[in-house]
């Protein structure tokens, strides 16, 4: 399926959506390798649980960043150079 937008007129077929849903269940980490069917409705409910799952993950670093930047003398550290530490670690 190409990735051109629709019309709202337009309607995916049963194919173009199986193709969608077998291509979102490849971007799932953990996601069933085998050649088993899984049901859309279970890919769906995983894609939905691992979507908050990455937003908790963000906001956790986003505070840990947070808490370490404000530790940081930016008057005598080069901020780039933290950064660069802070994202190693």
């Amino acid at each position: 399926m190409s990735c051109r937008r629709r019309s709202n007129n337009s309607r995916l077929t049963q194919e173009e959506i199986n193709d969608l849903v077998l291509k979102l269940q490849s971007l799932l980490p953990n996601s069933s390798s085998s050649n088993s069917r899984v049901p859309a409705s279970k890919i769906l409910e995983e894609t939905c649980n691992y979507i908050r799952m990455l937003h908790s993950e963000v906001d956790d670093l986003s505070e840990k960043l947070s808490q370490l930047l404000s530790s940081v003398d930016t008057n005598t550290v080069d901020l780039v150079d933290t950064l660069l530490s802070l994202l190693q670690q």
